[in-house]
């Protein structure tokens, strides 16, 4: 009876001899395994939004990134640039990263103008990807195949990662991906590509996943199309790098590019060393297992998986520590490539006619799950069973109580923890760089004036923090400095304080000069 291998090419070369079974496909075109696609993103979206809501409920979402991505939306709804105080004294986001898309979230923040609507906004684009993942494992594996997918897909750590800390604009990308890898399984094409082209809206580098899926079409399919869709893809990102950010920016420049920067003197030092760099320190070949291990490592065995190079590749290469870890955002575009490379990789072992080929299918699914499960208890989606995300701690009483004091439309220099508690009703910077403007002094020459309206302080940071306390991006002891400071020489005075919590507004009748006048 020959090899499974030898059965598959066998199939492959002789489609009108040997056609795919057809008895299935009724089965999985419509009726319930809609509904098993279906009900499987909201279970997602539901958990996701559970979570995330929470986090927000109980002031342990950040102004870096919430805060920032809520001003950018807010001034989309209203027909503004995406400015974001919070960024920085009139800071174009387009400046920071190329996400233009953004603006899609917009009516729905004009009609609901709350950091929720964008956290709930993620919980559905994470959990609609599940949907054509599911799907293409159903058509081709079977539908319990399709139930471990999803359920492997869903609560993967590189989504758990993204849902764990604040609203990025990553969860655009997600969907996007998951849909274009299912119809390159299907041999679609142009469909294919017409779900990756807007990649380029949602974040520079994602041109080079746009590059990367046309020269997978290039090698499996019509190669014109393929290499036109490479070519858009490294167009666009480099026009993006090259032009687009620089121009928004305040300073010219790329905001990201020493992060970005050669490791090394020469180019020809950096192309030689970076096998070597892209898996040292440790935490870098970590990452790199940890990212195929959702599919057990199987989806290694799928040329769909090279569509993670470009992401990882940047990752692994930068030199901020940041990308080289499994917190934050950074790997959920990777998981719809990892799940769909699974689904890919085990496809021939389904098609062959062969009792030891349906068995290997089945113990790889089982070990995707045993694998998921021995996973989650250490990422972000086991915060749904930590009884602390279910009440209310006495801090996060007196947060609420103290910022209702300050009125809305005010400007407020705010603590990183309480700026997204106030973006959808006030203009907010982050504490202690709250706007200043420059007078000048006779002893001590330029002296900063606070132009902020209020002062929203918290000395206890939420344990849940992804630095630790004194660290990126303020030192603590500089926050202390500058609230005695706007207490004993800007002019501020003190309205209320409970449980580490101060809120200060700008003292009446206190002129910039009587501030020069002060002394530390």
């Amino acid at each position: 009876m020959g090899t499974i291998a030898d059965q598959w090419v066998g199939r492959r070369a002789r489609p009108s001899i040997t056609p795919a079974p057809t008895s299935r496909i009724p089965r999985v075109r419509i009726g319930r395994p809609a509904l098993l696609w279906w009900g499987w993103a909201a279970a997602l979206f539901l958990l996701y939004a559970t979570i995330s809501g929470h986090r927000q409920a109980l002031v342990r979402t950040t102004g870096y990134d919430l805060g920032i991505f809520e001003q950018g939306v807010r001034a989309y709804a209203h027909l503004d640039a995406p400015v974001a105080p919070l960024r920085g004294a009139g800071f174009n986001l387009l400046g920071d990263h190329f996400h233009p898309l953004l603006a899609a979230l917009a009516p729905l923040y004009r009609l609901f103008p709350t950091p929720y609507t964008l956290l709930f906004a993620q919980a559905a684009l994470l959990a609609l990807a599940v949907v054509p993942l599911a799907r293409q494992a159903t058509r081709v594996l079977g539908r319990r195949a399709g139930h471990v997918i999803a359920f492997g897909y869903g609560l993967s750590w590189g989504i758990a990662s993204a849902v764990g800390f604040d609203f990025h604009e990553v969860c655009l990308a997600v969907p996007l991906v998951s849909y274009a890898l299912e119809a390159l399984a299907r041999r679609r094409w142009r469909c294919a590509v017409a779900w990756a082209v807007p990649l380029l809206l949602v974040k520079e580098d994602l041109g080079l996943t746009l590059a990367a899926i046309g020269a997978y079409i290039a090698w499996r399919g019509p190669r014109r199309l393929g290499l036109a869709t490479a070519l858009l893809g490294l167009v666009g990102s480099a026009l993006e790098f090259k032009v687009l950010l620089p121009f928004f920016n305040p300073t010219g420049a790329y905001a990201h590019a020493a992060s970005l920067a050669p490791a090394h003197h020469s180019l020809l030092a950096t192309l030689a060393f970076a096998p070597l760099d892209a898996v040292r320190p440790e935490m870098k070949a970590t990452t790199l297992v940890l990212v195929f291990a959702p599919a057990a490592l199987i989806a290694l065995r799928s040329p769909l998986a090279l569509i993670a190079v470009p992401t990882l590749g940047w990752r692994m290469l930068s030199t901020n520590v940041f990308h080289w870890g499994t917190a934050f955002h950074y790997t959920a575009v990777l998981m719809p490539v990892v799940f769909a490379a699974l689904t890919d990789a085990l496809r021939p072992y389904a098609a062959a006619d062969d009792p030891l080929a349906r068995r290997h299918v089945r113990a790889s699914l089982a070990t995707v799950a045993a694998v998921t499960l021995v996973l989650v208890p250490s990422f972000p989606l086991a915060q749904i069973a930590h009884r602390s995300t279910w009440r209310t701690a006495p801090h996060v009483s007196a947060v609420r109580d103290l910022l209702r004091l300050i009125p809305d439309g005010a400007t407020v220099a705010a603590s990183n923890r309480l700026a997204p508690q106030l973006t959808s009703r006030t203009t907010v910077a982050v504490f202690p760089t709250f706007p200043v403007h420059w007078e000048l002094d006779a002893t001590d020459g330029p002296i900063p004036a606070p132009t902020a309206q209020w002062i929203a302080y918290d000395r206890v940071p939420a344990e849940s923090w992804p630095y630790p306390p004194g660290h990126w991006p303020y030192p603590a002891p500089r926050e202390e400095e500058e609230y005695g400071r706007a207490l004993s020489r800007y002019g501020y005075v003190l309205v209320a304080q409970k449980d580490g919590v101060s809120v200060l507004r700008k003292g009446p009748g206190v002129s910039p000069s009587a501030w020069l006048s002060r002394t530390p």
